[in-house]
C-alpha cells in the first residue's frame, strides 16, 4: 500500500502493482480470495487486523489500490471512526468514482490516496481515477490512462526520495517499449539505489515490504500474483471476467 505502478499495455488492459510497506509484527494478509460485496464478485488479499485491504479486484471491472496518506504527511490520531482498509471495500456499493467521491462518508478516516482504474468490454479505453483523502476534504482526478505512472506514500518517504523512485521508474520505462507482468515484478522487487531504506523493497527493522501484489488486466480475464515476501509465499489466479 506504500508503492504503486500503472502500466497500460493497449486501450483496454493494463498491469497495476503495489509493494505493501508494513509493521513486521502485523499479521500476514489471508492470500487473495473471492468475496460478496452488494453481488459483486470482488478478489483480494485480506487484513487480518482490520479485516479489509489496500487492494482488491472487482470482475465487472473495478481495480483499487489504497496508499497511506494524501498530499503530504499528517499527525497521525491514536484511534480512526473505520480503517482506510474498509473505506476501500465499501467503495463497490457504489456504481461510479464520482459517486463515492461526493456521497461517502470519510470523516475520521486516516488521509489516504486511492488509485481506481476501469475497464470492462464496453470501455474504449481505461479509465484511471486517483482520490485523494487529507481529513479535510476529496480530490478526486482523472488521469490520462496512456501513460505509465508511479506513486510512493507521502507518509513513509521525503519528496526527494519520492522523486528518485520517479527517476528509476523513468529510467526502466526508457529500456521497455512493451509491458509484462514479469518485468514489472522484477521492477518492484530490485529498483533503487542499493539502499534498504528507500529502494522499492525496504528493511528498515520494525517497517518492512511485506508482500507485492500485481494485477494484470486483461479483457478477457485477470491474473493476480500475489507474492508474501516475509514467509516466502507465492500465489496465482486466474479470473474469468464477466
Amino acid at each position: 500500500m506504500c508503492t504503486v505502478t500503472y502500466l497500460p499495455v493497449n486501450e483496454r488492459e493494463f498491469i497495476l502493482t503495489s509493494n505493501r510497506d508494513e509493521d513486521a509484527s502485523r499479521a500476514p494478509a489471508l492470500p487473495i480470495m473471492e468475496y460478496q460485496i452488494n453481488n459483486r464478485s470482488v478478489f483480494f488479499p485480506k487484513d487480518q487486523q482490520a479485516n479489509g485491504t489496500w487492494i482488491a479486484y472487482d470482475v465487472k471491472g473495478y481495480t483499487l489500490c489504497l496508499l497511506n496518506g494524501a498530499f503530504q504527511p499528517h499527525i497521525r490520531k491514536e484511534a480512526y471512526r473505520k480503517s482506510r482498509g474498509l473505506m476501500l471495500l465499501d467503495f463497490y456499493n457504489f456504481c461510479e468514482p464520482e459517486d463515492f467521491a461526493t456521497q461517502y462518508d470519510f470523516t475520521d478516516i486516516e488521509p489516504f490516496t486511492l488509485i481506481m482504474a476501469y475497464s470492462c468490454f464496453d470501455t474504449d479505453n481505461v479509465i484511471l481515477y486517483e482520490l485523494q483523502w487529507d481529513e479535510h476534504k476529496a480530490t478526486l482526478i482523472k488521469h490520462d490512462s496512456t501513460h505509465p505512472l508511479i506513486w510512493s506514500s507521502v507518509t513513509l518517504y521525503t519528496p526527494e526520495v519520492i522523486q528518485a523512485r520517479n527517476n528509476w521508474f523513468n529510467d526502466w520505462l526508457e529500456k521497455h517499449t512493451t509491458y509484462t507482468k514479469d518485468d514489472i515484478l522484477f521492477f518492484h522487487h530490485f529498483a533503487g539505489a542499493g539502499t534498504t531504506e528507500n529502494d522499492l523493497v525496504i528493511n528498515r527493522g520494525n517497517k518492512k515490504t511485506v508482500s507485492i501484489c500485481c494485477i494484470n488486466k486483461h479483457l478477457s480475464h485477470t491474473e493476480i500474483i500475489y507474492e508474501d515476501i516475509l514467509n516466502k509465499k507465492f500465489y496465482k489466479n486466474k479470473i474469468i471476467n464477466c
